[in-house]
């Protein structure tokens, strides 16, 4: 069997940026005048998630020290649900791996699976918030804002995600997600959400969008009331800046690498199009017959979440389960599905070979392949010469090079795009 020959590409994207991350996050504290809301000595909780976000490690130093002019005693809550397999220590490490440490950040980081119960929503489920956040004089919500990779709505994720599944814990995000099977997760999120910004200590919000390029795009203050139209702004935003693969019809997608890190499910299932989930139903496109992961990134520590999405993996995935994270994961978040185990070989080699058969009456060296290092990066890919008329005629893509045979390493295992 021969493969498909393959063209370098480069897709263009969005290339909004923050140049400047400290200077524009002072600015937009600045300018929702938190200072007028706060008194020296006052303790003041931030959140952070454990999302890949870029730049956090940045954004939460530049946060911390501009609380610390304000005379406040800033330190860092890790905002998470199951993550760092639902344990304090696991959830200092997730944070660790992302460059926030109490020396890094120049604020502790004080990390807790106790909640507190604060209230009900109108539906009757109950609120719970963090121990330590609860204890502190204010909460100030950080998270990036994006499209939720488990359903579709006017708010999906962003502030009032990590006030509903970050602050409550694993608890919290167990008994939501078993709520959302009732109500909706958009309605669960929204409306608990709410419950936390009313009875709550909360400072404001710095709402994250970044690019297709996964850079820092947009950074803003918004004040508790300007949540709701704020979030639903930056959610718009970020759907207009979200890159997406460049085809609507694919025969084989591959993936180099999914993780945690990379997304909540280890790729992104709004690029793929395989939501997997019991609250909202798989978009019509991009149509992907068969999707192939090579291996996982190293910050995933194991937890392949997401792997049930694809249908071949190389075996060395396999190997390097975490199978307590992610099945803790995926049990906590109500998607036993993404954490299914693909058909596996020893090489990528062998792996593709077995994808060619499965996508019908094509010539192997005729299928539609794209071949991208994450779904966080889709700026450089390698498609096959199958698309050679659809570049043509779409000026955001151009030829860097090729077409060329696929390249593998000594081990028989694709060469990672670059």
């Amino acid at each position: 069997m021969g493969f498909p020959k393959m063209l370098k590409v480069r897709q263009k994207l969005s290339e909004l940026v923050v140049e400047d991350i400290p200077n524009e996050v002072k600015k937009q504290l600045s300018s929702i005048q938190i200072d007028q809301k706060v008194k020296p000595g006052e303790s003041v909780a931030v959140t952070v998630g454990s999302r890949g976000i870029n730049n956090i490690d940045i954004i939460t130093k530049a946060v911390v020290a501009y609380l610390r002019e304000l005379g406040t005693r800033p330190f860092v809550v890790p905002a998470m649900g199951s993550h760092g397999g639902a344990t304090t220590e696991g959830q200092k490490d997730v944070l660790a791996h992302y460059g926030i440490t109490g020396d890094s950040v120049g604020a502790p980081v004080k990390a807790t699976m106790d909640v507190v119960g604060i209230g009900e929503t109108e539906d009757g489920i109950t609120v719970y918030l963090d121990k330590y956040a609860a204890e502190a004089d204010h909460i100030l919500v950080m998270n990036r804002i994006k499209p939720h990779t488990d359903f579709n709505g006017d708010l999906e994720s962003g502030l009032h995600k990590i006030m509903t599944i970050g602050l409550g814990k694993h608890k919290g995000a167990q008994y939501y997600h078993q709520a959302a099977v009732e109500y909706g997760l958009d309605r669960v999120i929204y409306t608990v959400g709410q419950k936390v910004l009313k009875e709550a200590n909360i400072l404001c919000g710095l709402g994250i969008v970044e690019n297709g390029h996964d850079e820092t795009a947009i950074l803003r203050g918004l004040l508790p009331e300007q949540f709701d139209h704020g979030e639903r702004d930056l959610l718009c935003k970020s759907k207009e800046l979200f890159a997406a693969l460049p085809f609507d019809d694919i025969d084989i997608l591959i993936i180099d690498q999914i993780g945690k890190n990379i997304s909540g499910t280890g790729m992104d299932t709004n690029v793929v199009g395989r939501l997997m989930s019991i609250y909202c139903p798989d978009p019509e496109l991009p149509r992907i017959k068969r999707i192939v992961v090579s291996d996982l990134t190293p910050e995933t520590e194991g937890n392949a979440l997401g792997i049930g999405a694809a249908d071949f993996c190389n075996g060395r995935i396999i190997d390097k389960l975490d199978r307590n994270a992610m099945y803790t994961n995926a049990i906590t978040g109500l998607c036993p599905e993404k954490a299914r185990l693909p058909i596996s070989f020893p090489s990528d080699k062998e792996v593709l070979r077995a994808a060619l058969k499965t996508i019908g009456f094509i010539a192997s060296e005729q299928a539609k392949v794209v071949h991208i290092r994450s779904t966080l990066h889709l700026g450089i890919m390698e498609i096959s010469t199958a698309y050679a008329k659809e570049v043509e005629q779409n000026h955001d893509i151009s030829i860097i090079d090729g077409p060329n045979e696929i390249k593998f390493d000594n081990q028989g295992n694709f060469v990672s795009i670059k």
